[in-house]
């Protein structure tokens, strides 16, 4: 063998982990599921589903609380996906990764336990025009609350954020700024490394929504620079009601508990409570432990398959869809910024997107259709809906064909 020769890259094969997925078999209205409905919540292989079977079966007892066997070995499971979540996004330690139910309770946590203590009357938070309601109503909450106020960085019709105006908006009155790492709508991968240098330069604490981001892209909280990041494990092929809030520790150790109970102390009298140290001062109460149990094998899953494969694959398939929408007459997408997940929003001409989401699903295809908690970017856009089909790695181009060939056909139906 020539010794300059490089071994071949194995080539991304879909439908050899579509078998992974015992959903993806099954059939809607007598047609073969297509499923396009990736960003709202993902499927879960069978190593997820055997691992919260085997949990219950197995070892099913309350964390942090009992030194029986059963107990014993509930807490080493849970708190082994932490020290996974940890290597997943490369946090510095795993006491900067709390366990949440899902992104908007990571969120809400800095808006209630970091923002609200510090803002005063005339003090702003900075988002941009394309977040998802759980990056918007929380902090609209809480300048409520305190007389401050949110303020609003523009995108462009392409659907990419204005960087310079999101920079300018950086003066001394924001006290921290928000953004989505990937738009769950527009499919937009903004460029958060940057963001993070902006915001560092002003001293204003930057918090990443990564809800969009952590199924697609290879994460690291390090090099991003960003001081808040929150994902969701539903979206990451685990169980619903689990997530991550990832924070720096200084942050952390300064922000009071936002949740009061069990586990998240030291000790408790009458007089005084004393928080228990990082990460459990925010994780009261008993947690979805079969829920992060799954988690950790979904982490395990999408490592296998390696994220830079996963990604490199989706780019590919993200552009043979966009090709094929491109063609359809009358269709109109929204979101083409250069750098994009797989995430295709759109409208037919005169149809209205539930009535098309209706049909469609009787052809077995699964797309979502509504504002996407995404209000005010369904503003700027001028529509009260759109429909949104959005891959993942076991989507494949003969799914965008085959719904191509079922959007043609409802289209008759409509005409």
């Amino acid at each position: 063998m020539n010794a300059l020769a490089q071994p071949k890259a194995e080539v991304f094969d879909p439908l050899r982990y579509r078998k992974d997925f015992p959903l993806l078999e099954r059939t809607v209205h007598g047609k073969p599921l297509i499923y396009f409905d990736n960003a709202n919540t993902a499927q879960k292989p069978q190593s997820v589903i055997l691992a919260v079977d085997r949990f219950y079966r197995e070892s099913n007892a309350n964390v942090a609380r009992a030194v029986h066997a059963l107990g014993e070995e509930a807490s080493a499971a849970y708190e082994a996906t932490r020290d996974k979540l940890m290597r997943f996004i490369n946090a510095r330690s795993r006491e900067e990764v709390i366990l949440t139910s899902g992104t908007t309770q990571s969120i809400n946590l800095v808006a209630y336990s970091y923002a609200l203590p510090r803002l005063r009357p005339g003090d702003e938070i900075l988002v941009t025009t394309m977040e998802h309601h759980a990056n918007i109503v929380p902090w609209q909450l809480v300048c409520e609350r305190s007389g401050a106020k949110l303020t609003v960085a523009p995108i462009t019709q392409r659907g990419e954020l204005i960087v310079d105006e999101f920079v300018a908006r950086l003066n001394p009155r924001v006290k921290l700024a928000a953004v989505t790492h990937v738009s769950n709508v527009l499919g937009t991968i903004n460029p958060v490394a940057e963001l993070a240098r902006a915001t560092r330069r002003h001293g204003i604490p930057l918090l990443v929504d990564g809800s969009q981001a952590a199924p697609h892209l290879p994460i690291d909280v390090q090099a991003l620079g960003c001081d808040f990041y929150a994902l969701t494990g539903h979206k990451l092929f685990g169980p619903t009601g689990t997530g991550a809030l990832w924070a720096r520790r200084e942050l952390l150790e300064a922000m009071p508990p936002f949740f009061g109970g069990g586990e998240m102390i030291k000790s408790v009298s009458f007089e005084k409570t004393i928080f228990a140290d990082l990460p459990a001062k925010f994780e009261a109460g008993t947690p979805n432990i079969a829920g992060f149990v799954g988690l950790g094998a979904a982490l395990d899953y999408v490592n296998r398959l390696g994220r830079e494969r996963i990604a490199a694959y989706e780019r590919e398939l993200l552009a043979y869809a966009t090709a094929a929408f491109k063609s359809v007459p009358g269709l109109r997408l929204f979101g083409e910024a250069a750098e994009k997940a797989a995430v295709l929003a759109f409208l037919i001409d005169g149809v209205h997107a539930h009535d098309l989401a209706t049909l469609l699903d009787h052809e077995g295809v699964a797309v979502r259709s509504g504002h996407h908690c995404a209000h005010p970017l369904m503003q700027f856009y001028g529509v009260p809906a759109t429909l949104r089909a959005s891959l993942a790695f076991y989507n494949t181009r003969e799914e965008v064909d085959q719904f191509i060939a079922a959007l043609a056909r409802v289209r008759k139906l409509l005409a």
